[in-house]
């Protein structure tokens, strides 16, 4: 099975998350945290910087690594998303909106998982619990999910 290797940067303060909602693309008109692929020769932190950067604006002055998922969707059985999750909490720069992705904070009770990927509401309360995860996702479509597992890591 071909992977493609992604990155996904949750940018968090004080209980709240900073999602973006997505203008085009992949996942477009959904929210969620920032990222994308991860170029010839970049490693999976820089990658995971540049898309803050690109997408958001802000430098990432610590990046913690906190799991990697595999996501598989049905009309692509022979390739699988491999998603490198990480988080950061400090940051230089002021957040801003891009021609790609929007900006938004939301308290961690108030995160609007019924416009996200039907998987996070499965694993992003155990990240706000300060968790690092591993799993996968087998979407039948974008909008279902035919099976998961989380586990913690």
């Amino acid at each position: 099975m071909k992977k493609k290797l992604l990155t996904l940067c949750l940018v968090e303060r004080a209980g709240e998350v900073l999602l973006g909602m997505k203008k085009r693309g992949f996942g477009e008109g959904r929210w969620n945290g920032y990222g994308g692929k991860v170029n010839d020769g970049e490693t999976i932190s820089d990658a995971a910087r540049r898309e803050l950067r690109e997408e958001v604006g802000i430098e990432a002055l610590n990046l913690n690594y906190r799991g990697f998922f595999h996501f598989i969707f049905d009309d692509k059985p022979d390739e699988a998303l491999e998603v490198h999750l990480f988080s950061t909490t400090e940051y230089s720069g002021e957040p801003r909106e891009s021609e790609e992705i929007g900006f938004r904070w939301f308290r961690y009770d108030d995160v609007p998982y019924d416009e996200m990927w039907p998987d996070d509401k499965h694993w992003m309360p155990l990240f706000f619990a300060g968790k690092s995860l591993t799993g996968t996702v087998h979407f039948k479509d974008k909008d279902n999910i035919r099976e998961y597992n989380f586990r913690e890591i």
